[in-house]
Protein backbone atom coordinates (compact mmCIF):
# COMPACT_ATOMS: atom_id res chain seq x y z
CA UNK A 1 0.00 0.00 0.00
CA UNK A 2 3.09 1.93 0.11
CA UNK A 3 2.39 3.67 3.12
CA UNK A 4 -1.61 4.46 3.00
CA UNK A 5 -3.08 3.35 5.61
CA UNK A 6 -6.76 3.42 6.42
CA UNK A 7 -8.61 5.87 8.66
CA UNK A 8 -11.41 5.07 10.23
CA UNK A 9 -13.79 7.70 11.40
CA UNK A 10 -15.41 8.03 14.97
CA UNK A 11 -19.21 7.77 14.29
CA UNK A 12 -20.58 10.75 16.31
CA UNK A 13 -23.65 10.73 18.39
CA UNK A 14 -26.09 11.64 16.12
CA UNK A 15 -24.63 9.13 12.90
CA UNK A 16 -25.36 6.51 16.16
CA UNK A 17 -28.98 7.63 17.14
CA UNK A 18 -30.24 7.99 13.92
CA UNK A 19 -30.81 4.68 12.98
CA UNK A 20 -33.23 4.03 15.78
CA UNK A 21 -35.17 7.47 14.59
CA UNK A 22 -35.39 6.28 10.81
CA UNK A 23 -39.32 5.41 10.31
CA UNK A 24 -40.28 7.34 13.47
CA UNK A 25 -43.91 8.81 13.42
CA UNK A 26 -42.79 12.37 13.56
CA UNK A 27 -46.86 13.61 14.59
CA UNK A 28 -47.02 11.00 16.87
CA UNK A 29 -43.62 12.05 18.89
CA UNK A 30 -45.18 15.74 18.89
CA UNK A 31 -47.76 14.89 20.56
CA UNK A 32 -45.88 12.47 23.12
CA UNK A 33 -43.20 15.08 23.46
CA UNK A 34 -46.05 17.85 24.46
CA UNK A 35 -47.73 16.03 26.70
CA UNK A 36 -44.79 14.53 28.29
CA UNK A 37 -44.38 18.46 28.81
CA UNK A 38 -47.47 19.38 30.03
CA UNK A 39 -47.51 16.48 32.29
CA UNK A 40 -44.03 17.51 34.11
CA UNK A 41 -45.74 21.21 34.32
CA UNK A 42 -48.45 19.82 36.15
CA UNK A 43 -46.67 17.76 37.91
CA UNK A 44 -44.35 20.68 39.43
CA UNK A 45 -47.51 22.31 40.74
CA UNK A 46 -49.19 20.31 42.43
CA UNK A 47 -46.43 18.09 43.40
CA UNK A 48 -43.10 20.90 44.59
CA UNK A 49 -44.02 20.47 47.90
CA UNK A 50 -45.46 17.13 47.96
CA UNK A 51 -41.87 15.15 49.09
CA UNK A 52 -40.26 13.90 45.89
CA UNK A 53 -43.01 13.75 43.76
CA UNK A 54 -41.94 15.89 40.67
CA UNK A 55 -38.22 14.05 40.99
CA UNK A 56 -39.83 10.79 41.14
CA UNK A 57 -41.94 11.87 38.14
CA UNK A 58 -39.33 12.73 35.91
CA UNK A 59 -37.38 9.63 36.53
CA UNK A 60 -40.78 7.73 35.59
CA UNK A 61 -40.69 9.67 32.52
CA UNK A 62 -37.04 9.24 31.68
CA UNK A 63 -38.41 5.25 32.23
CA UNK A 64 -41.10 5.06 29.90
CA UNK A 65 -39.15 6.91 27.12
CA UNK A 66 -36.74 4.83 27.44
CA UNK A 67 -38.82 1.31 27.05
CA UNK A 68 -40.56 3.39 24.23
CA UNK A 69 -37.83 3.73 22.50
CA UNK A 70 -36.46 0.21 22.77
CA UNK A 71 -40.18 -1.54 21.96
CA UNK A 72 -40.20 0.64 19.31
CA UNK A 73 -37.18 -1.10 17.10
CA UNK A 74 -38.87 -4.18 17.74
CA UNK A 75 -40.84 -5.44 14.17
CA UNK A 76 -44.34 -6.26 14.56
CA UNK A 77 -43.92 -9.38 13.70
CA UNK A 78 -41.34 -10.09 17.03
CA UNK A 79 -44.76 -8.64 19.06
CA UNK A 80 -46.61 -10.58 17.66
CA UNK A 81 -44.48 -13.83 18.31
CA UNK A 82 -44.71 -12.80 22.21
CA UNK A 83 -48.32 -12.32 22.63
CA UNK A 84 -48.90 -15.64 23.51
CA UNK A 85 -46.01 -16.17 26.05
CA UNK A 86 -47.11 -12.92 27.82
CA UNK A 87 -50.50 -14.10 27.98
CA UNK A 88 -49.61 -17.37 29.55
CA UNK A 89 -47.14 -15.72 31.64
CA UNK A 90 -50.03 -13.12 32.70
CA UNK A 91 -52.53 -15.94 33.24
CA UNK A 92 -49.96 -18.24 35.52
CA UNK A 93 -48.96 -15.15 38.11
CA UNK A 94 -53.63 -14.28 38.32
CA UNK A 95 -53.63 -17.15 39.16
CA UNK A 96 -50.59 -17.45 41.67
CA UNK A 97 -52.18 -14.06 43.31
CA UNK A 98 -55.18 -15.49 43.93
CA UNK A 99 -53.38 -18.02 45.89
CA UNK A 100 -50.38 -17.02 47.07
CA UNK A 101 -50.94 -12.98 46.74
CA UNK A 102 -50.16 -10.35 49.12
CA UNK A 103 -53.47 -8.64 50.61
CA UNK A 104 -53.64 -5.17 51.42
CA UNK A 105 -57.13 -3.61 52.65
CA UNK A 106 -59.14 -6.64 51.79
CA UNK A 107 -57.61 -6.65 47.86
CA UNK A 108 -55.68 -9.14 46.93
CA UNK A 109 -53.66 -7.48 43.62
CA UNK A 110 -50.19 -8.27 44.19
CA UNK A 111 -47.70 -10.89 44.14
CA UNK A 112 -43.77 -11.28 45.69
CA UNK A 113 -41.38 -13.31 42.99
CA UNK A 114 -38.37 -12.92 45.19
CA UNK A 115 -36.64 -9.86 43.59
CA UNK A 116 -40.04 -7.12 43.62
CA UNK A 117 -43.59 -7.10 44.55
CA UNK A 118 -45.79 -7.02 41.35
CA UNK A 119 -49.10 -6.03 39.97
CA UNK A 120 -49.71 -8.94 37.30
CA UNK A 121 -52.97 -7.64 36.34
CA UNK A 122 -51.22 -4.88 34.69
CA UNK A 123 -49.19 -7.29 32.29
CA UNK A 124 -53.06 -7.63 30.98
CA UNK A 125 -53.70 -4.49 29.74
CA UNK A 126 -51.47 -5.02 26.65
CA UNK A 127 -51.58 -8.90 26.75
CA UNK A 128 -54.89 -9.48 26.09
CA UNK A 129 -55.38 -7.27 23.13
CA UNK A 130 -51.75 -8.26 21.77
CA UNK A 131 -53.13 -11.84 22.14
CA UNK A 132 -56.78 -11.10 20.46
CA UNK A 133 -54.80 -9.10 17.26
CA UNK A 134 -52.73 -12.79 17.25
CA UNK A 135 -55.69 -14.80 17.28
CA UNK A 136 -57.69 -12.79 14.51
CA UNK A 137 -54.71 -12.87 12.28
CA UNK A 138 -54.40 -16.11 12.31
CA UNK A 139 -58.32 -16.53 11.88
CA UNK A 140 -57.58 -14.31 8.49
CA UNK A 141 -60.35 -14.30 5.66
CA UNK A 142 -62.05 -16.60 7.25
CA UNK A 143 -63.87 -15.29 10.15
CA UNK A 144 -66.32 -17.64 11.93
CA UNK A 145 -68.71 -17.24 14.89
CA UNK A 146 -66.88 -20.04 16.93
CA UNK A 147 -63.76 -17.76 16.65
CA UNK A 148 -65.69 -14.59 18.04
CA UNK A 149 -66.58 -17.40 21.11
CA UNK A 150 -62.72 -18.36 21.22
CA UNK A 151 -61.54 -14.87 21.73
CA UNK A 152 -64.43 -13.72 24.32
CA UNK A 153 -63.05 -16.86 26.04
CA UNK A 154 -59.94 -15.58 26.31
CA UNK A 155 -60.85 -12.12 26.90
CA UNK A 156 -62.96 -13.58 30.18
CA UNK A 157 -60.46 -15.56 31.93
CA UNK A 158 -58.69 -12.45 33.18
CA UNK A 159 -61.18 -10.31 33.49
CA UNK A 160 -62.68 -12.93 35.80
CA UNK A 161 -59.56 -13.61 38.06
CA UNK A 162 -58.72 -9.59 38.14
CA UNK A 163 -62.66 -9.00 39.45
CA UNK A 164 -62.26 -11.79 41.83
CA UNK A 165 -59.12 -9.88 43.66
CA UNK A 166 -61.21 -7.33 43.77
CA UNK A 167 -59.84 -4.75 41.34
CA UNK A 168 -62.63 -2.97 39.70
CA UNK A 169 -60.75 -0.13 37.73
CA UNK A 170 -58.08 -2.09 36.24
CA UNK A 171 -60.96 -5.11 35.00
CA UNK A 172 -63.01 -2.74 33.41
CA UNK A 173 -59.63 -1.70 31.51
CA UNK A 174 -58.28 -4.74 30.89
CA UNK A 175 -61.92 -5.72 29.63
CA UNK A 176 -62.53 -2.90 27.30
CA UNK A 177 -58.91 -3.25 25.60
CA UNK A 178 -60.20 -6.78 24.36
CA UNK A 179 -63.37 -5.60 23.78
CA UNK A 180 -61.89 -2.80 21.34
CA UNK A 181 -59.20 -5.36 19.70
CA UNK A 182 -62.78 -7.82 18.50
CA UNK A 183 -64.67 -4.67 17.86
CA UNK A 184 -62.18 -4.04 15.28
CA UNK A 185 -62.05 -7.65 13.89
CA UNK A 186 -65.77 -7.15 12.83
CA UNK A 187 -67.72 -8.29 15.55
CA UNK A 188 -71.41 -7.77 13.76
CA UNK A 189 -73.55 -5.19 15.36
CA UNK A 190 -76.56 -7.30 15.94
CA UNK A 191 -74.85 -8.58 18.98
CA UNK A 192 -73.11 -5.15 19.70
CA UNK A 193 -76.70 -3.10 19.68
CA UNK A 194 -78.02 -5.24 22.07
CA UNK A 195 -75.42 -5.43 24.99
CA UNK A 196 -75.09 -1.20 24.21
CA UNK A 197 -78.88 -1.37 25.24
CA UNK A 198 -78.62 -3.22 28.51
CA UNK A 199 -76.39 -0.92 29.60
CA UNK A 200 -77.98 2.25 28.81
CA UNK A 201 -81.40 0.94 30.17
CA UNK A 202 -79.11 -0.36 33.39
CA UNK A 203 -77.85 3.49 33.44
CA UNK A 204 -81.61 4.71 33.15
CA UNK A 205 -82.70 2.46 35.85
CA UNK A 206 -80.16 3.27 38.40
CA UNK A 207 -80.40 6.78 38.17
CA UNK A 208 -84.22 6.12 38.73
CA UNK A 209 -84.56 4.14 41.23
CA UNK A 210 -81.20 5.26 42.56
CA UNK A 211 -82.33 6.12 45.87
CA UNK A 212 -84.07 2.55 46.94
CA UNK A 213 -81.28 0.83 45.50
CA UNK A 214 -78.65 2.42 47.41
CA UNK A 215 -80.58 2.02 50.98
CA UNK A 216 -78.73 0.26 53.59
CA UNK A 217 -79.34 -3.53 53.12
CA UNK A 218 -80.24 -3.76 49.28
CA UNK A 219 -77.69 -6.55 47.87
CA UNK A 220 -76.53 -5.81 44.46
CA UNK A 221 -75.15 -9.54 44.23
CA UNK A 222 -72.68 -8.69 41.29
CA UNK A 223 -71.00 -5.68 43.08
CA UNK A 224 -69.42 -5.81 46.56
CA UNK A 225 -70.45 -3.98 49.14
CA UNK A 226 -67.46 -0.84 48.91
CA UNK A 227 -68.36 -0.84 45.02
CA UNK A 228 -71.93 -0.25 45.53
CA UNK A 229 -71.11 2.39 48.39
CA UNK A 230 -69.40 3.81 45.32
CA UNK A 231 -71.64 4.37 42.78
CA UNK A 232 -73.97 5.73 45.02
CA UNK A 233 -71.48 8.46 46.32
CA UNK A 234 -71.62 9.27 42.67
CA UNK A 235 -75.31 9.57 42.22
CA UNK A 236 -75.55 11.67 45.48
CA UNK A 237 -71.73 13.09 46.70
CA UNK A 238 -73.48 14.40 49.57
CA UNK A 239 -74.76 11.23 51.10
CA UNK A 240 -71.27 10.52 52.06
CA UNK A 241 -69.40 14.50 52.24
CA UNK A 242 -66.67 13.51 54.20
CA UNK A 243 -66.22 10.09 53.36
CA UNK A 244 -66.73 8.39 49.98
CA UNK A 245 -68.03 12.05 49.09
CA UNK A 246 -65.07 13.93 49.81
CA UNK A 247 -63.13 13.14 46.94
CA UNK A 248 -65.50 13.95 44.47
CA UNK A 249 -67.15 16.71 46.20
CA UNK A 250 -63.34 18.41 46.53
CA UNK A 251 -62.24 17.73 42.71
CA UNK A 252 -65.55 19.61 41.72
CA UNK A 253 -65.05 22.58 43.75
CA UNK A 254 -61.58 22.87 42.09
CA UNK A 255 -62.55 22.44 38.53
CA UNK A 256 -65.42 24.79 39.10
CA UNK A 257 -63.13 27.14 40.89
CA UNK A 258 -60.53 27.69 38.02
CA UNK A 259 -62.91 29.05 35.88
CA UNK A 260 -61.40 29.96 32.53
CA UNK A 261 -58.28 30.52 32.66
CA UNK A 262 -57.32 29.48 36.30
CA UNK A 263 -56.01 30.96 39.58
CA UNK A 264 -52.60 30.36 37.94
CA UNK A 265 -48.95 28.57 37.73
CA UNK A 266 -49.00 27.23 41.28
CA UNK A 267 -51.78 29.08 42.63
CA UNK A 268 -54.42 26.47 43.20
CA UNK A 269 -55.75 26.78 47.00
CA UNK A 270 -57.87 23.54 47.00
CA UNK A 271 -54.51 21.38 45.80
CA UNK A 272 -51.50 22.88 47.96
CA UNK A 273 -54.18 23.70 51.27
CA UNK A 274 -54.60 19.64 51.08
CA UNK A 275 -58.26 19.62 49.61
CA UNK A 276 -57.86 17.74 47.03
CA UNK A 277 -56.81 13.87 48.05
CA UNK A 278 -54.52 11.95 45.90
CA UNK A 279 -53.31 15.33 44.16
CA UNK A 280 -50.57 14.24 42.27
CA UNK A 281 -52.19 10.89 41.27
CA UNK A 282 -55.41 9.73 40.46
CA UNK A 283 -57.01 13.42 40.86
CA UNK A 284 -54.16 15.66 39.38
CA UNK A 285 -56.84 16.82 36.60
CA UNK A 286 -58.74 18.77 39.28
CA UNK A 287 -55.66 20.20 40.29
CA UNK A 288 -54.72 20.79 36.51
CA UNK A 289 -58.18 22.90 35.81
CA UNK A 290 -57.82 24.74 39.06
CA UNK A 291 -54.57 26.54 38.19
CA UNK A 292 -54.93 26.27 34.31
CA UNK A 293 -59.07 26.39 34.07
CA UNK A 294 -61.13 25.90 31.12
CA UNK A 295 -58.12 27.11 28.75
CA UNK A 296 -55.85 24.50 30.06
CA UNK A 297 -58.21 21.42 30.33
CA UNK A 298 -59.14 21.87 26.41
CA UNK A 299 -55.28 22.38 25.64
CA UNK A 300 -54.79 19.09 27.27
CA UNK A 301 -57.92 17.24 25.72
CA UNK A 302 -57.00 18.34 22.49
CA UNK A 303 -53.61 17.16 22.87
CA UNK A 304 -55.24 13.77 23.72
CA UNK A 305 -57.09 13.49 20.96
CA UNK A 306 -54.56 14.40 18.59
CA UNK A 307 -52.63 11.73 20.09
CA UNK A 308 -55.43 8.87 19.58
CA UNK A 309 -56.11 10.29 16.10
CA UNK A 310 -52.98 9.51 14.88
CA UNK A 311 -52.74 6.66 16.54
CA UNK A 312 -56.05 5.19 14.81
CA UNK A 313 -54.75 6.69 11.81
CA UNK A 314 -51.71 4.19 11.87
CA UNK A 315 -54.16 1.60 12.44
CA UNK A 316 -55.68 2.08 9.52
CA UNK A 317 -52.72 2.30 7.74
CA UNK A 318 -50.98 -0.68 9.44
CA UNK A 319 -49.70 -3.78 6.96
CA UNK A 320 -51.01 -6.26 8.89
CA UNK A 321 -54.02 -7.53 10.49
CA UNK A 322 -52.35 -8.46 13.87
CA UNK A 323 -50.78 -4.45 13.38
CA UNK A 324 -54.00 -3.21 12.69
CA UNK A 325 -55.49 -4.46 15.70
CA UNK A 326 -53.22 -4.13 18.01
CA UNK A 327 -52.54 -0.63 16.98
CA UNK A 328 -56.10 0.35 16.76
CA UNK A 329 -56.98 -1.17 20.51
CA UNK A 330 -53.88 0.41 21.93
CA UNK A 331 -55.59 3.80 20.59
CA UNK A 332 -58.82 3.85 22.13
CA UNK A 333 -57.21 2.70 25.36
CA UNK A 334 -55.96 5.77 25.75
CA UNK A 335 -59.09 7.41 24.84
CA UNK A 336 -60.70 5.43 27.94
CA UNK A 337 -57.68 6.00 30.18
CA UNK A 338 -58.33 9.56 29.65
CA UNK A 339 -62.27 9.38 29.80
CA UNK A 340 -62.30 7.61 32.80
CA UNK A 341 -60.48 9.58 34.75
CA UNK A 342 -61.51 13.11 33.82
CA UNK A 343 -65.17 11.92 33.78
CA UNK A 344 -64.26 10.27 37.87
CA UNK A 345 -62.49 13.67 38.83
CA UNK A 346 -65.62 15.51 37.49
CA UNK A 347 -68.16 13.47 39.05
CA UNK A 348 -69.57 11.25 36.17
CA UNK A 349 -68.05 8.42 36.99
CA UNK A 350 -67.19 6.44 39.97
CA UNK A 351 -63.85 6.67 41.43
CA UNK A 352 -62.00 3.44 40.64
CA UNK A 353 -58.77 4.88 40.44
CA UNK A 354 -57.41 5.44 36.61
CA UNK A 355 -54.85 7.67 35.92
CA UNK A 356 -54.21 10.28 33.93
CA UNK A 357 -51.94 9.44 31.04
CA UNK A 358 -48.50 11.63 31.45
CA UNK A 359 -49.77 13.69 33.99
CA UNK A 360 -50.15 11.08 36.95
CA UNK A 361 -47.50 9.85 39.11
CA UNK A 362 -47.00 6.30 38.80
CA UNK A 363 -43.98 4.52 37.20
CA UNK A 364 -46.21 0.80 36.70
CA UNK A 365 -48.76 3.32 34.41
CA UNK A 366 -45.35 5.56 32.99
CA UNK A 367 -43.95 2.19 31.89
CA UNK A 368 -47.25 0.74 30.73
CA UNK A 369 -47.89 3.70 28.97
CA UNK A 370 -44.64 3.53 27.59
CA UNK A 371 -44.71 -0.33 26.04
CA UNK A 372 -47.95 0.95 24.93
CA UNK A 373 -46.90 4.04 22.62
CA UNK A 374 -43.58 1.86 21.83
CA UNK A 375 -45.89 -0.34 20.28
CA UNK A 376 -47.50 2.00 18.18
CA UNK A 377 -44.36 3.54 16.70
CA UNK A 378 -43.44 0.48 15.41
CA UNK A 379 -46.00 0.19 14.35
CA UNK A 380 -45.69 3.10 11.91
CA UNK A 381 -42.52 2.23 11.42
CA UNK A 382 -42.94 -0.55 10.16
CA UNK A 383 -45.37 0.51 7.33
CA UNK A 384 -42.67 3.25 6.59
CA UNK A 385 -39.79 0.81 5.73
CA UNK A 386 -41.99 -1.27 3.83
CA UNK A 387 -42.77 1.52 1.37
CA UNK A 388 -39.12 2.98 1.27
Amino acid sequence: MNGAHAVFERPSLWQRVRPLLVGFDAWLMLAVLLLAAAGLVVMYSAGYDHGTRFSGHVRNMLLGLAVLLLVSQVPPQRLMALAVPLYTLGIALLVATALFGITKKGATRWLDIGVAVIQPSEIMKLALPMTLAWWFDKREGQLRAADFAVAAALLLLPFALIVKQPDLGTSLLVLSAGLFVIFFAGLPWRLIVPVLALGAAGIVALIAFGDAMCQPGVDWVVLKEYQKHRVCTLLDPMSDPLGKGFHVIQGMIAIGSGGLWGKGFMNGTQTHLEFIPERTSDFIFAALAEEFGLAGVVALLVGFAFLIVRGLAIAAEAPTVFSRLLAGAISLMLFTYVFVNVGMVSGILPVVGVPLPFVSYGGTAMVTLGLSLGMLLSIAKSRRLMQS
